[in-house]
């Protein structure tokens, strides 16, 4: 980039939440990328509560690469806090980051009044970043100063993008976000880096590889077969956006080919059902397959038997449903939200399974579970675990670490250096390592609140 283009980590390293990355170009405009909320550790709380390492109002403009909270959470901060600028997004991601950030404003203020403190935002905070947020297309172009920005598809939910920065003298910088898991069931591939001279790139599955779609595909067949044939309950705990769309398409795939019996399946979270909404309006962004087979009359979100359910009664009402059973409930981590009660009610049964389709953070009740624990604490009390826990980390939204590898190999020869974010750090390290053996291009994992001169 030009003398004096700079980049300051200010979080979302040496951790797979908290996305937050200031640009600096040479005149000084500063451009933000992302504004995530840090999940799942133990110090999570404490450290999102902290002032800002910079000036809110010092920001020129603010760009967002998708709606997870781990990419938004900390917006409504941000601009109570002072700043004033544009919050830049694709209209998919603005319209998932509305239900976002709701949602997570009255977990938080539970949260916080259960703890004694102040919440860091509360819901009367989220209409104020609205006014400032502007929606573009994939590669309808922003200007800033003398700063070209285009957001690329980046496959990993609905309206991700990666953010390419160029300056007047064609330099280049890109931003991933997070990357899909290409090619995805619902959405296009992951757009080739090109020309960057620079790549700043999420490594959450930077040091393991998934199963192949077939694989999974057939493991999650296997998976919902064996726990009906006990005449248990699957519970599985789904991101919102994204997962519970996969999932449900999946669903939908193998009842009406015959493959599975048909159980009733509830989707049990308001936020993923108006999520499921959004997605529904939102088929030109499907890929062509998907396309194709909603144009013959396939209603992918609907099929014999499945139930959304709004309400706390309806939730409550799944318990009495005799027999075998799937249900699908946020959070993906089992941080919170109504799969936690599921849980509580379900874990302690060995018919029953939990399924874990999804990165879990060090400290979440996922990850705990993930890493064979025989007893978690749910509502203060000890819960036994006799239900079997099963991992299906193919459908992450997430590339593994052959699909990331591959991804840089999509950029030209004049990439000079890629900075590796967002991962645990033997993941970032173990990519990073990859990275400099297969291309000889410099990759270095950046310590938080770094800032390094372009």
């Amino acid at each position: 980039m030009s003398k004096n283009a700079r980049i300051t980590f200010c979080s979302g390293v040496d951790t797979v939440t908290g996305a937050n990355f200031i640009f600096e170009s040479f005149v000084g405009k500063r451009i933000m990328i992302d504004c995530g909320l840090i999940q799942g550790e133990k110090v999570a709380m404490e450290e999102n509560g902290k002032s800002f390492s910079y000036e809110p109002g010092s920001i020129e403009a603010l760009i967002i690469t998708h709606a997870h909270l781990d990419h938004v959470g900390r917006i409504p901060k941000l601009v109570k806090e002072g700043y004033k600028g544009t919050i830049y997004s694709t209209p998919e991601t603005k319209a998932l980051a509305e239900l976002v950030l709701n949602d997570a404003a009255s977990i938080l203020a539970e949260e916080a009044k259960r703890d004694g403190r102040l919440p860091i935002y509360d819901p009367n905070d989220i209409p104020a970043i609205f006014p400032l947020w502007q929606t573009v297309k994939y590669h309808e172009p922003i200007s800033i100063d003398k700063l070209k920005i285009v957001l690329k598809d980046a496959g990993h939910i609905l309206g991700s993008a990666m953010i390419e920065i160029s300056d007047e003298d064609g330099k280049k910088i890109l931003f991933s976000g997070d990357l899909g898991n290409s090619p995805a069931p619902l959405l296009s591939d992951t757009e080739a880096v090109g020309e960057a001279d620079y790549l700043v790139m999420e490594s959450v599955y930077g040091d393991r590889n998934h199963e192949s779609r077939e694989g999974r595909i057939n493991k999650f067949r296997q998976i919902i077969m064996d726990t009906i044939e006990k005449g248990g309950t699957l519970v599985i705990p789904s991101f919102s956006i994204d997962r519970t769309q996969i999932l449900l398409y999946e669903l939908n795939n193998l009842v009406e080919r015959g493959k599975i019996s048909r159980v009733p399946v509830f989707v049990d979270s308001p936020m993923a059902i108006r999520a499921t909404e959004i997605y529904a309006s939102s088929q030109q962004l499907f890929n062509p397959t998907v396309r194709e087979q909603i144009s013959r009359g396939d209603d992918i979100f609907h099929f014999p038997k499945l139930e959304y359910t709004i309400s706390k009664g309806e939730s409550e009402d799944i318990k009495k449903i005799q027999g075998a059973k799937i249900i699908l409930a946020g959070s993906g981590m089992s941080i919170g939200g109504r799969v936690i009660g599921h849980e509580n009610r379900y874990l302690p049964d060995g018919k029953n399974t939990i399924l874990l389709v999804g990165y879990q953070a060090a400290g979440s009740l996922g990850r705990q579970l993930a890493d064979g624990a025989k007893k978690v604490k749910i509502y203060g009390e000890t819960v036994k675990i006799k239900a079997k826990i099963e991992t299906l980390y193919g459908y992450s939204a997430h590339k593994d670490s052959d699909h990331l590898l591959e991804f840089v190999g999509t950029a030209s020869s004049k990439l000079k250096e890629v900075f590796v974010v967002m991962g645990e750090p033997r993941a970032s390290m173990y990519l990073a390592q990859r990275i400099n053996d297969e291309f000889g291009v410099m990759a270095v994992v950046p310590e938080k609140g770094s800032t390094v001169q372009l």
